[in-house]
């Protein structure tokens, strides 16, 4: 049987799901979709956590579907900017997986993670999936990806 890792920049889907469509991405029916006949060496969602009720609900709701959830606080900057980026944090999961799946998932529309995709590819022989939103999701991480699946249609709720 196929082993699949997956990773998940939780902010980046919500923010370009929502802003390109107005909706939300149906995590469940992408969890059906994409461990289809595979075996899950680990599913993985990397979010920012705001200590909400709201929130928590939400990151409940990943775990029942299969997914553990990776947390770092929610940081306001002075200037009104915010920081919780997981880049670095997702890129050293993703290469430690790398050796032991067969394939990597990757759900994001993020250019920074074409360079992690390409070495996945080139270094470990391995499959590349990236699940992103077409019109936000950089040009540069499509093309270093083995395959670009969209998230449009069915991967989408409300």
């Amino acid at each position: 049987m196929t082993t699949v890792a997956i990773f998940v920049d939780t902010q980046n889907v919500y923010y370009t799901v929502r802003d390109a469509y107005a909706k939300h991405f149906d995590y469940r029916r992408f969890w059906a979709k994409v461990t289809a006949n595979r075996e899950v060496l680990t599913a993985r969602c990397y979010a920012t956590d705001k200590g909400d009720a709201k929130q928590r609900e939400f990151q409940n709701i990943l775990r029942s579907i299969g997914f553990e959830v990776k947390l770092k606080p929610y940081i306001q900057r002075a200037d009104g900017s915010a920081k919780g980026d997981w880049d670095v944090g997702i890129t050293l999961d993703a290469i430690e997986y790398a050796a032991l799946a067969d394939v990597i998932v990757l759900v994001s529309g993020d250019g920074d993670f074409d360079l992690l995709a390409q070495k996945i590819r080139e270094v470990y022989g391995k499959r590349v999936e990236v699940y992103g939103v077409p019109k936000l999701t950089a040009n540069s991480l499509i093309q270093a990806a083995s395959q670009f699946i969209p998230i449009e249609g069915d991967l989408l709720l409300g």
